[in-house]
C-alpha cells in the first residue's frame, strides 16, 4: 500500500521508519524538510505540500503537535483537503481535544474523504516495533479498511465510539501518568535524605506497588536523570504534557467534572516551564522537583 504520512517529528517519523519496514511505499511531508532526511535515506519518498501527499497516497496517516498544526495540515494552504482525497482514508494520531476530531471528521468527509482518529498509547521505541495502543473514533467500516495497517503500528487497536471518542479515551489514559510524574518527584523528595544510588531506589519503587509499568519503561532513564548524567534524548517534553493536561482539564469542564489532583499537578509543570523546563524531557521533572521545585 502506498501511505503518505504528514508530520515526521519523533513519533510520525517512528511509525513512517515502522511502515517502510513492513514494506510498504511511504511518501512523507514535513514542515521542515530536514526532519524527513533520514527517511528519504531509508527509501521514502517526498512531497512537497500536504496537498501533494494527498494525491500520491492511498491512506494518509498524520501526526502533529497540536490543534493549530492539526488545522494547518487540513485546512491549511496546500493543505490536505486540497489534494485528491475523495474516496480515500485519513487517519489523524495526534492527540488533540475531543470536539477537534469531531470538526475535523466533518471537514473531511465534507470533501469526500473517510477519517478516522486513533491517537495512541506509547512512544518512539513502541512505535519502531509497532507495539503502540490505538484508540479508534470513527465509523467501524472505515476501521476495517485501516485494520492492516494500524495492526502493524499497535499491538492493540481499541474501536472505543463514534469521532471524538479516541481522544477522550487518550486524554483518560494519559492522565494518571501526568499526575504520577508529580507524585514521584513528592515521593523521591521524601527518601532524598537517605542518600541512596537512583538506579536503587527506581529499581524498587518499580517493584512495588508505587510504581506503575512506566517507571519500567523509563526507569533506566529517570535514573540516569537523577544521578545528574547529561542525555539529549527527549521522549515526551514538558510542553507536550501541558497542553495534554490542558486539554484534560477543557474536557471534564465540557462535561460537568473537576479533575482537582491533575489541575494542582498542572500548575507545578507550569512552575517547572517557567524555570526552563519546557522541551526537556519529562524525566527533568522529578529532578527539579528535588532541586529548586519542591521547596518549601
Amino acid at each position: 500500500m502506498h501511505i503518505g504520512i504528514a508530520g515526521t517529528g519523533k513519533m510520525g517519523g517512528a511509525m513512517a521508519r515502522r511502515l517502510l519496514g513492513c514494506k510498504h511505499r511511504v511518501t512523507v511531508w514535513n514542515r521542515t524538510r530536514d526532519k524527513a532526511e533520514p527517511l528519504l535515506a531509508l527509501g521514502a519518498q517526498w512531497a512537497a505540500t500536504p496537498a501533494e501527499l494527498a494525491g500520491m497516497a492511498d491512506l494518509v496517516i498524520s501526526m502533529v503537535t497540536d490543534e493549530r498544526a492539526l488545522d494547518d495540515v487540513y485546512s491549511g494552504p496546500q493543505g490536505l483537503l486540497e489534494g485528491a482525497v475523495k474516496g480515500k482514508l485519513l487517519i489523524d494520531m495526534s492527540t488533540v481535544k475531543p470536539a477537534t476530531q469531531r470538526q475535523m471528521a466533518a471537514k473531511v468527509n465534507l470533501a469526500g474523504a473517510a477519517y478516522l482518529e486513533c491517537p495512541v498509547g506509547g512512544s518512539v521505541g513502541p512505535a519502531q516495533e509497532g507495539k503502540l495502543l490505538g484508540f479508534v473514533g470513527g465509523d467501524s467500516g472505515d476501521l476495517e479498511r485501516a485494520r492492516e495497517v494500524l495492526g502493524q503500528l499497535c499491538r492493540r487497536v481499541e474501536h472505543v465510539g463514534p469521532h471524538g471518542a479516541g481522544a477522550t479515551m487518550k486524554l483518560a489514559i494519559n492522565l494518571p501518568l501526568m499526575v504520577y510524574w508529580q507524585t514521584l518527584g513528592e515521593a523521591l523528595s521524601l527518601i532524598q535524605p537517605l542518600g541512596l544510588d537512583p538506579a536503587r531506589v527506581v529499581e524498587i519503587f518499580s517493584e512495588t506497588s508505587g510504581g506503575p509499568n512506566m517507571l519500567k519503561v523509563r526507569g533506566p532513564m529517570i535514573a540516569q536523570a537523577l544521578s545528574g548524567a547529561k542525555s539529549t534524548q527527549v521522549t515526551v517534553d514538558v510542553a507536550t504534557m501541558r497542553k495534554d493536561m490542558n486539554a484534560m482539564l477543557a474536557q471534564a469542564q465540557l462535561q460537568g467534572r473537576e479533575l482537582p489532583l491533575t489541575a494542582l499537578a498542572l500548575g507545578c509543570f507550569e512552575r517547572a516551564a517557567g524555570a526552563g523546563l519546557d522541551q526537556a524531557d519529562c524525566t527533568q521533572l522529578p529532578v527539579w522537583w528535588l532541586g529548586s521545585g519542591g521547596k518549601a
